[in-house]
């Protein structure tokens, strides 16, 4: 069974870019490999045209599984976001115990990206800092099991 999804609308926007390229562009280009491999003769020991129905299925099951995700989607409102709470949505400007400030933005788990500073609300630091306010402390165990102290400086609506 699929757990919600949050999403934000920007993660809203390019879920939907991707499963209309998947399902556009791709399969074509899938569809164009395969009929190549057929016209390569006996299709029971033609290595590409298996190559290609394996992309093929691959390709079907990332559609479905995105597809999935966007049916239980919910989308975080931002109209409904303030700066005084941590919530999925929010650009939390952060210092650590070494004096090092960084800045996350609060995300479902489907638009995480720790390169871009997209934490996901059920990460290790994104679940300490969910529903902290502006100053407040909070210690995170990492994953490598290093315990980590952030100081919530400002809160911001992303």
């Amino acid at each position: 069974m699929q757990k919600d999804v949050i999403l934000t609308p920007e993660g809203l926007e390019n879920l939907k870019k991707e499963i209309e390229h998947l399902s556009t562009t791709k399969r074509r280009e899938v569809a164009e490999r395969i009929k190549e491999a057929r016209e390569f003769g006996d299709i029971s020991e033609n290595s590409e045209y298996d190559d290609a129905k394996n992309e093929q299925a691959m390709l079907e099951s990332r559609i479905a599984s995105l597809e999935d995700k966007l049916r239980s989607a919910s989308v975080i409102d931002a109209s409904e976001l303030d700066a005084d709470v941590v919530r999925v949505g929010s650009q939390v400007h952060v210092t650590d115990d070494k004096g090092k400030s960084a800045a996350y933005t609060i995300v479902g788990s489907t638009e995480a990206n720790p390169s871009e500073n997209k934490l996901s609300n059920e990460s290790p630091v994104g679940k300490a800092l969910i529903g902290r306010k502006k100053g407040d402390s909070v210690k995170v165990v990492l994953p490598s099991g290093k315990q980590r102290e952030l100081k919530v400086d400002k809160i911001e609506v992303a």
